[in-house]
């Protein structure tokens, strides 16, 4: 009786699993974005700051840096 009961239920709200890998797919990779997010901000604060500051004095022409690519 209940496994009828379940099917009928189951039949009337058009439960349906279709799509439901693309969204844990797309959960799953905002998970890795957000941590590799993280992980850059807290430990390669330093070396982007200083490569912000680098790309900041060759715009500006400063004579004292080099330049150069390497």
């Amino acid at each position: 009786m209940v496994r009828y009961m379940l099917s009928w239920v189951r039949a009337q709200l058009h439960i349906s699993e279709r799509g439901q890998d693309l969204v844990e797919y797309a959960i799953f990779t905002g998970i890795i974005a957000l941590t590799l997010m993280a992980v850059g901000a807290l430990f390669l604060t330093g070396a982007l700051a200083d490569m912000a500051t680098g790309i900041g004095n060759c715009i500006d022409f400063v004579s004292a840096t080099p330049c150069a690519p390497f």
